[in-house]
């Protein structure tokens, strides 16, 4: 028999990417998921395969020094019957010259670039062939893999879904930004496999990082450290939270991953300026989803940085509500990370599934800035010994504030306040445009027997006490209507709860703050008011906020900070309460003309009317949507926008992908900035 000699092949692109669920990458190479087969076909010149007469064998190998012992490269030999536990290659069936086989890794394979080479030897003599390359990804689809995920729908929202939803605002005032995370979008999965490929662990040692590659945990946690540049590790993003963004990307301009992660690639990893919590976990999320790991973003409201690991917030303010002495404890009104789904085999049995992995730098952790994966169960439980970082986190949803008030003589005085930290921990639920509520899966109900337990084995004595029955009880109500550009009212709300009058006296003071706590300049203040209250019987002491007076301090956190001071004459308490106030941006209107079908034209028109007394200059529109637009779309506006006045604009769109999709807006000018509004568009399949 003559030589068996290959002439060409094909690796079907198109119908692997399909069965593997990555098709709408786009890539014009294979993508493939492990643990599931795939089919290639050879043509061999002159004859077929004959069996019996040729052996056919293929090695893969990934990374710079491919080896069998790393679990870096595979040797193999065309069989009848696979094994589960390693490469295989199966034939499916021969058609003359051509042949059909079928190739399929392990479920624990190392993910990343490979290199497919055949060897085909007859009689002695024989030849090697470089057919191509591939990428393998987890596969949240196989029972085998550790990402395997059981809910189909689950799998579309935290692994095939380019958009979601990111929630901010305060724990009185939740709103959502519309986030497109574009994992599937030209160009990214060749930047997240770079960003592997550059990581400080990779550049010590390639061959155990690459063989590490097939762990999501070390995964999760290299992209953790990636995605901040803290340890001048290259990492994509540049954090900062000073409001001063002038040689940058305001944190709040973003509508997406694609944008940053391309601004990455393209000035050779030089950090993109600037992020802020959202940001770090919507791109981390976007690096997770793209490698197969299901994964979603998550947001604590009132969440603690505690810097001493006391689990203690010690917040110390005057008589008139101001901050008296700078602290490094933190509460930050919310702040986002990121959940990934997968196994824990390192762990003892019971920390499968969601882990917290936090890549906004806050804290070291074994020397470099990257916060997880730290299993959620182990947070709800207190088991602070586990990896990774559960002390930390478990301090974002657990600390305790307590507030000492700073007399005129130095006297220092403990106030009296229920706990708050770690409301509402939020993130958007399967299939809708909703908020699910996961604060369960961190802790027990507040006050219950297990809350104790878990408090006792974490050796935390909780400080703060529930809500006060007896007594008088304080709170901060907004009157409706905290829309930028108006003057707004609060309230101090006293309720006496006992049967005699009370006498106290109460102070309001208002002040621009950032989402991180750092408190900024005075935009509001009562002089004390002494009252008087009945028995059983509720008072109120208003404040009015004004424009005028927030308008040049508020951050583009639109947050204002409200504390309420209340002295009970009787007793000599003072009670304290704290609001934080989102002052709304005004809507973006999104209308969509034309039936929405796939590769056929649409148009969009998109408004905004100018709540503000004044022009607004350098207004720009930024739009974008995964399967709708072409990367991104701006439309800067010629003129100011006057007071009251509407811009308006219509843009084409083409839509690439049927289904759901979300068209996202972003306004930006020099007094209006990070304004957004995002339209649900269903784009009908092409006729075939």
């Amino acid at each position: 028999f003559a030589e068996l000699v290959l002439e060409t092949w094909d690796l079907h692109c198109d119908r692997n990417g399909q069965e593997h669920r990555t098709a709408d990458m786009g890539c014009q190479q294979l993508v493939v998921r492990r643990g599931q087969p795939f089919t290639i076909t050879l043509r061999f010149s002159g004859r077929g395969y004959e069996e019996g007469v040729d052996k056919l064998a293929f090695n893969v190998a990934t990374g710079p020094c491919p080896n069998e012992t790393s679990g870096t490269s595979s040797h193999f030999v065309m069989t009848d019957c696979p094994e589960e536990s390693c490469w295989s290659a199966v034939m499916q069936q021969q058609d003359g010259e051509s042949l059909s086989v079928s190739l399929c890794s392990p479920p624990n394979a190392c993910i990343g670039r490979y290199s497919v080479t055949l060897e085909t030897s007859t009689d002695y003599q024989g030849s090697s062939f470089q057919i191509g390359d591939f990428i393998l990804l987890f596969n949240p689809w196989h029972p085998e893999d550790t990402v395997f995920l059981r809910d189909e729908n689950e799998r579309r929202e935290y692994v095939l879904s380019q958009h979601g939803l990111i929630y901010q605002g305060t724990c009185d005032y939740i709103y959502s930004i519309p986030w497109n995370f574009g994992q599937f979008e030209d160009e990214v999965l060749a930047i997240c496999l770079n960003m592997l490929d550059i990581n400080p662990k990779h550049l010590r040692d390639q061959n155990r990082d690459c063989s590490r590659r097939n762990d999501p945990v070390y995964i999760g946690r290299v992209v953790s450290a990636m995605v901040n540049c803290n340890d001048e590790d290259r990492g994509v993003l540049f954090g900062r939270w000073d409001n001063r963004y002038e040689d940058g990307m305001s944190p709040m301009a973003w509508i997406g991953s694609v944008d940053i992660l391309k601004r990455w690639k393209k000035f050779e990893c030089q950090p993109v300026k600037y992020g802020q919590c959202w940001v770090f976990a919507a791109v981390a999320c976007t690096v997770m989803r793209c490698l197969g790991v299901p994964s979603r973003v998550v947001t604590n409201y009132n969440s603690a940085h505690d810097t001493n690991a006391n689990l203690t917030i010690d917040r110390y303010i005057n008589e008139r509500g101001e901050q008296e002495r700078y602290s490094w404890d933190k509460i930050w009104n919310f702040h986002c990370w990121v959940e990934s789904w997968m196994a824990r085999p390192d762990l003892a049995a019971g920390y499968d599934g969601w882990q917290a992995l936090d890549p906004t730098p806050q804290e070291k952790s074994e020397g470099v800035f990257c916060c997880g994966p730290a299993p959620v169960k182990a947070i709800k439980e207190g088991d602070m010994q586990l990896k990774y970082d559960i002390p930390f986190i478990f301090a974002e949803v657990n600390a305790d504030v307590v507030y000492w008030v700073v007399q005129g003589d130095g006297m220092e005085k403990q106030s009296i306040r229920s706990s708050d930290v770690g409301k509402y921990i939020s993130t958007k639920s399967v299939g809708r445009d909703s908020r699910e509520d996961i604060t369960h899966n961190y802790k027990y109900p507040e006050g219950s027997e297990e809350e104790r337990a878990v408090f006792e084995k974490a050796e935390h004595q909780k400080k703060s006490i529930g809500e006060e029955d007896e007594g008088l009880h304080l709170r901060i109500k907004v009157s409706e209507g905290a829309n930028k550009g108006s003057d707004f009212d609060v309230f101090a709300v006293v309720n006496n709860n006992t049967d005699e009058e009370r006498v106290c006296r109460v102070t309001l003071c208002a002040r621009a703050t950032s989402h991180n706590g750092t408190v900024g300049p005075q935009c509001g203040l009562t002089d004390p008011v002494d009252i008087d209250i009945e028995p059983r019987a509720e008072k109120r002491v208003p404040l009015r906020i004004l424009y005028e007076e927030y308008r040049d301090k508020l951050t583009q956190d639109n947050l204002i900070k409200v504390v309420a001071l209340l002295n009970d004459q009787q007793t000599g308490d003072i009670l304290v309460a704290v609001r934080d106030i989102y002052v709304e941006n005004p809507k973006i209107k999104i209308r969509i003309l034309g039936e929405p079908m796939q590769n056929r034209k649409l148009v969009a028109e998109i408004s905004l009317v100018n709540p503000l007394a004044v022009p607004l200059n350098g207004c720009v529109f930024v739009v974008e949507g995964t399967g709708l637009t072409e990367g991104h779309f701006v439309k800067e506006l010629e003129e100011p926008l006057e007071p009251q006045a509407e811009a308006k604009f219509r843009m084409d769109l083409m839509p690439r992908l049927s289904g759901l999709q979300k068209l996202m807006v972003d306004f930006e000018s020099d007094q209006l900035t990070g304004v957004k509004g995002y339209r649900n568009v269903i784009i009908a399949p092409q006729p075939m």
